[in-house]
């Protein structure tokens, strides 16, 4: 498991070095866009529609739109100034709260949180300390110069971050359209739903959900290659690729050898038949020099 950030949990005065992993990833199934005519993926080049030409990396600014098209331009030496000041490789847990009193919307992304060197006394003592208590840490870590609220809690004898959006990062829900008012539903009809509800509880285990689309359409890809079908492989066009193909290449040296051994056979066989026909030519002619001579 790759290492995406190392740095250290603190409570009060207890320090515990740590490595961050990811606890998730992503399961989607990447589609290239191809060119229909020559199956090459298609490029997605940074291109200005005002000035109407493509930009090198080395042309691009980052602005903020404070309003429509109206743009405040921050400079790589600001952002990384700000991005030193507030970088801080610790996460530092503030409060101690029970989970059931966050609500599911707040959480973001999940991190596993390993012991860093030394560090395995302290990340044995908080880990316990949290499954006793039943708490949760708040805390606050800074990953790629953005400052975020998180959780530290125990899964599976493993402490994990979570990190949370900020109240204001959530979207007020009374800004969704036609949701209806509470009212008195009909006492039949809830009773039948809450029946409904109590055959279908069980207990949570996440081992019997699949995302059955992702898994069909990776049999349907599987089931083409082995069949052979719709497989294909870009048409290049002569001089504009920069792949090498390995064994092409070696064939192509050892054709061109032999052409190279060929060539000079050809060309003294030229020269000497070209050398007897002028003999042949010229030989009738001082004959018929010294006979005129004779005469």
């Amino acid at each position: 498991m790759h290492t995406m950030w190392k740095g250290s949990i603190s409570f009060g005065l207890v320090n515990i070095p740590i490595k961050m992993f990811s606890a998730t990833e992503d399961k989607d199934i990447k589609l290239r866009t191809l060119h229909k005519e020559c199956h090459s993926p298609i490029k997605y080049e940074k291109v200005c529609p005002n000035c109407e030409k493509e930009v090198e990396q080395s042309d691009l600014v980052k602005g903020y739109e404070y309003v429509k098209g109206k743009y405040v331009i921050l400079d790589d030496e600001e952002l990384k100034e700000l991005k030193e000041e507030h970088e801080d490789k610790s996460v530092k847990i503030i409060d101690f709260v029970k989970l059931e009193e966050i609500d599911p919307i707040y959480f973001n992304r999940s991190y596993f949180l390993g012991p860093g060197e030394n560090g395995s006394k302290a990340y044995t003592l908080l880990r316990e300390a949290l499954e006793t208590s039943k708490k949760i840490g708040i805390a606050e870590i800074t990953i790629r110069s953005k400052k975020q609220l998180a959780i530290v809690r125990v899964y599976r004898d493993c402490l994990m971050m979570e990190t949370v959006h900020y109240p204001d990062e959530v979207r007020d829900v009374g800004d969704v359209p036609s949701v209806p008012e509470k009212t008195k539903v009909n006492e039949q009809e809830l009773k039948t739903a809450i029946m409904l509800i109590d055959q279908l509880t069980t207990e949570f285990d996440p081992e019997k959900y699949h995302d059955d689309y992702r898994e069909a359409v990776l049999a349907l890809i599987e089931s083409k290659i082995n069949n052979q079908e719709n497989t294909t492989t870009p048409q290049q066009t002569a001089g504009k690729t920069n792949v090498v193909d390995l064994m092409s290449a070696l064939q192509a040296s050892i054709e061109r050898t032999k052409d190279q051994e060929l060539k000079p056979t050809k060309k003294k066989a030229a020269v000497k038949t070209k050398a007897t026909v002028t003999n042949k030519e010229v030989t009738p002619k001082k004959r018929t020099t010294r006979k005129k001579a004779n005469s």
